[in-house]
């Protein structure tokens, strides 16, 4: 089985500005999120689309989807947690409770705030995450990254050819995950920042799968203009 999970568990306080967290925001003349769910949607390979929510948005979320999609039932919302670890683990737990999952089943984890996901992004996770068992979406760097360890002078400049900028999709073989997740010490569990982590924490692979420049997270105010003009651009091709 393939699952979609859509992580839309976040408030977005770094947007300014606004109380309404920036997934429901509009782009173009419909919500963020929407826009997000409409390419896992398509895609016919999904037996199921999670979207985790905040807790006081989950009926707004569920009206958002009637309005747009209708009655389907291929489309869940649920609580998002605290952490984005807490979120997926509310999403492979509503997952083992009410379907019954192989070792070849996957998952791919979303940003909600991710738009302009390809098709072709969708369906390589899939193919990495069925042949390898977990995978990230990236693109190489392409300023020099300058590390710092106290913030105020270059502690090192590593060569820039080694380093990716990580995306999402972020996807994964569902047991293998659970299973990982389930072997976290506390101090590995507080450093965790996404999923892929996990992994490379347990010393397991991580494929890289091509992103988009375009495939941008909408976290700052300038994002949300930069998603409006690549929706514009997008509409005229």
């Amino acid at each position: 089985m393939i699952f979609a999970a859509i992580l839309a568990g976040g408030i977005g306080s770094r947007m300014g500005g606004t109380d309404t967290p920036k997934q429901f925001l509009n782009l173009g003349d419909k919500p963020v999120i929407v826009h997000t769910i409409e390419k896992f949607v398509i895609n016919s390979k999904f037996d199921k689309i999670l979207v985790l929510s905040p807790k006081s948005f989950i009926n707004h979320t569920n009206n958002l989807i009637v309005e747009y999609f209708g009655e389907n039932s291929n489309i869940v919302v649920l609580e998002g947690g605290q952490t984005r670890n807490d979120t997926l683990i509310n999403a492979i737990d509503y997952i083992n409770e009410n379907f019954e999952i192989d070792d070849d089943s996957i998952i791919v984890t979303h940003d909600s705030v991710r738009p302009f996901v390809t098709h072709r992004i969708i369906e390589d996770n899939i193919k990495a995450a069925k042949e390898f068992g977990a995978c990230d979406t990236v693109i190489p760097a392409t300023d020099t990254i300058v590390e710092s360890v106290d913030s105020e002078v270059i502690t090192n400049i590593p060569i820039r050819d080694n380093f990716y900028q990580g995306q999402t999709p972020q996807s994964f073989k569902i047991n293998k995950l659970s299973k990982l997740i389930n072997s976290l010490n506390e101090r590995e569990t507080n450093i965790l920042t996404d999923a892929c982590k996990i992994f490379v924490l347990k010393n397991e692979d991580v494929y890289l799968v091509d992103g988009e420049i375009t495939n941008i997270k909408i976290t700052y105010p300038y994002d949300l203009k930069l998603a409006n003009t690549i929706l514009k651009e997008s509409n005229h091709d």
